[in-house]
């Protein structure tokens, strides 16, 4: 009984408010990347002079504003609009991929609902394509990039790097390669792989590198690893799996790097991209998602074609021979591209996004 009595005194007590004058963020109830987005959102919100509202109570307002900051959360539920505003960022999941119906799912809700959507958010080109594909007015899509937390995550220098990299017991000669995303199918061991991140990809890439720099050390961290750790295992590749709990501890982990390796076929984001820049770590990925937006070939960054492990192998090695001051200016300019896409920088995008969606200043 508890249960309903609740949730009928959450909607009765929102009707009561002015209309739209709360935003709700909803995650997805997994302590990692959408929980993270959802809570950078209702700071920057919050900062707008947005009053936000608790995300247990996003089932059960009503006239409000709600804004799903993953599409999987939102179609497919059997949503009622219930008077709110809805909101939803929509980061990657193309139709058509084999294996994944729920992308069919949820871009079929968008092209059947479209005028019940009220703003999308979408974090590169290539999305902000396929969602205007949909139908819906191009009015209420805005393209903002997952941002970067700089405070949390400081440029790290050599120096730093050895400092890390004894206090953490990685050897200090070795070339040490991360991959910090959730690469495994479900939340337990990850055995079964999610080909849509490409872990496959990633271990034929790394076997390449290890016949060309002998002291490859692979640095892990993230849920459900499992079939990327048993691969590498049968590589005979050393590596460490390094749980980490919050923002500082992922930072420490960036700063154990020579470079960090984007695999996927097909992302949102992913966040390691301006983590890496911010923290001046070489990055090496697939052409997917915000990458293909935010790096600049040579520049900032190396890029590859998506499932290309050969050309992903050679940067990584370029990475590890290459000359000292490349990687510098490498570091450099990686910097200053996560310095414009932090949230702080991305403020105006959202403040545009929310302006209309939900009241810029309480009225009660």
């Amino acid at each position: 009984m508890g249960r309903p009595l609740r949730r009928a005194a959450i909607a009765a007590r929102t009707r009561t408010w002015p209309r739209h004058s709360r935003l709700f963020v909803a995650g997805d109830g997994r302590d990692w990347s959408i929980a993270d987005d959802a809570c950078q959102i209702g700071r920057l919100a919050k900062g707008l002079g947005i009053r936000v509202g608790p995300e247990s109570w996003v089932a059960c307002v009503r006239n409000q504003s709600v804004f799903h900051a993953s599409q999987f959360g939102l179609f497919g539920s059997g949503w009622r609009r219930a008077g709110n505003r809805i909101g939803v960022a929509y980061l990657h999941g193309r139709p058509g991929t084999p294996g994944l119906p729920e992308f069919d799912v949820c871009y079929d809700e968008l092209r059947t609902r479209n005028e019940e959507i009220d703003r999308v958010q979408v974090s590169c080109r290539a999305m902000e394509e396929l969602v205007l594909g949909s139908g819906i007015e191009p009015v209420k899509v805005l393209r903002i990039p997952i941002g970067i937390d700089l405070e949390h995550f400081p440029l790290h220098s050599r120096e730093t790097r050895l400092v890390e990299r004894r206090r953490a017991e990685v050897p200090e000669s070795a070339f040490v390669v991360g991959s910090f995303q959730k690469d495994g199918v479900g939340w337990g061991d990850g055995l079964e792989p999610k080909l849509i991140k490409g872990p496959d990809v990633l271990l034929d890439s790394l076997a390449r590198v290890r016949r060309l720099v002998p002291e490859l050390f692979i640095l892990l961290t993230g849920p459900a690893r499992g079939y990327l750790m048993a691969g590498l295992e049968r590589l005979g590749i050393p590596y460490r799996h390094s749980m980490a709990s919050d923002r500082v501890s992922l930072s420490r982990l960036y700063g154990l790097l020579d470079s960090y390796l984007v695999p996927s076929r097909d992302e949102g984001g992913p966040k390691a991209v301006l983590e890496a820049m911010a923290s001046g770590v070489p990055l090496v990925s697939t052409r997917v998602g915000q990458a293909v937006d935010l790096v600049v070939h040579g520049e900032n960054g190396y890029l590859a074609d998506v499932e290309d492990a050969e050309a992903l192998a050679g940067l990584l090695e370029r990475i590890a021979t290459g000359p000292r001051t490349d990687l510098e200016d490498l570091a450099r300019k990686g910097r200053e591209t996560a310095e414009l896409n932090s949230y702080h920088a991305l403020r105006p995008r959202w403040a545009e996004l929310l302006s209309g969606f939900v009241a810029m200043e309480a009225h009660v």
